[in-house]
């Protein structure tokens, strides 16, 4: 039973290295900064804790999701975080997933055979 056909309420296609919370916002703050953005402007707009964030990142990115750059700026130590070309397909793809949970939740998506034609 795992076509998606046969199975609409499986969800499949919800990645559970992005479905988690604290990475699901930190991949949407990235989204739009094609540049990345540092550790403590991650930190700040997804409300995690320095340890809490590190481990996050290092998941991201060992999932491939993320790139991560240590480096300086002047003598201060700074690192960087940015989706990865992988990192923007899967988010998308995520993405397109979560759009067909909010279909289906309204209704508007799928019959089920033997339901008299009501939306699943």
């Amino acid at each position: 039973m795992s076509d998606r056909k046969e199975a609409p309420f499986a969800f499949e296609g919800l990645d559970r290295v992005l479905h988690e919370k604290a990475r699901l916002g930190i991949l949407t703050s990235l989204a739009d900064y094609h540049e990345g953005l540092g550790f403590g402007e991650l930190r700040d707009l997804c409300g995690l804790t320095d340890g809490n964030l590190s481990r996050h990142i290092q998941i991201l990115e060992e999932a491939g999701l993320i790139d991560v750059t240590k480096g300086f700026e002047g003598r201060r130590p700074h690192t960087n975080c940015k989706l990865t070309a992988e990192g923007r397909r899967r988010f998308d793809d995520y993405l397109a997933v979560l759009e067909q949970v909010l279909l289906l939740a309204r209704g508007d998506a799928v019959k089920v055979p033997g339901t008299n034609g009501k939306p699943a």
